[in-house]
């Protein structure tokens, strides 16, 4: 099922972020948030391996991923998109701060333009995360982005899936 745009891969621009493709030269800053099927990139050859997977999921409708890129300094901050159920209309909603980042608000803006892009632009009828039952800072970041809890998850992970104020 091809979801996007295999030429123009969709950047979403907001007032303090922007959501947009990875490039080559963004790799090296993101080894440490670098992750597919749940495994960390160790080194930057592991890291561009995976972000090569991750391009070919977008190619064929899997999946987006987005750098969340500061305005100002045009830095990649983190990374979120979505990673599964695109195919049935919904998508798991997922993101990785770099640590110098943290308690700034770039994952909020980050997010709020993600969960805008897949309710106005794909149409999805459900938005949904998953995050471990310890992970204070992103149970937060969920709730107030209108998450709520629905689901305890087998190994400490907790579901939570977008309230919209018109359901």
């Amino acid at each position: 099922m091809k979801l996007f745009p295999t030429d123009n891969f969709p950047h979403v621009t907001g007032n303090r972020v922007s959501l947009l493709q990875i490039a080559e030269t963004d790799i090296e800053d993101l080894i440490g948030i670098s992750f597919y099927d749940a495994v960390r990139a160790e080194n930057v050859q592991q890291a561009w391996e995976m972000q090569a997977k991750i391009n070919q999921d977008y190619l064929d409708g899997n999946s987006i991923h987005w750098g969340i890129a500061d305005n100002q300094t045009h830095k990649i901050v983190g990374t979120c998109g979505y990673y599964r159920g695109l195919d049935k209309g919904e998508g798991e909603l997922g993101c990785v701060l770099l640590p110098q980042y943290y308690g700034k608000g770039y994952m909020t803006d980050g997010m709020s333009l993600a969960i805008h892009f897949g309710l106005q632009t794909l149409g999805l009828k459900r938005i949904w995360a998953a995050t471990d039952q310890h992970n204070g800072p992103a149970i937060k970041l969920l709730e107030r982005l209108n998450f709520v809890k629905t689901a305890s998850l087998c190994d400490g992970e907790i579901e939570f899936e977008l309230i919209q104020a018109n359901s």
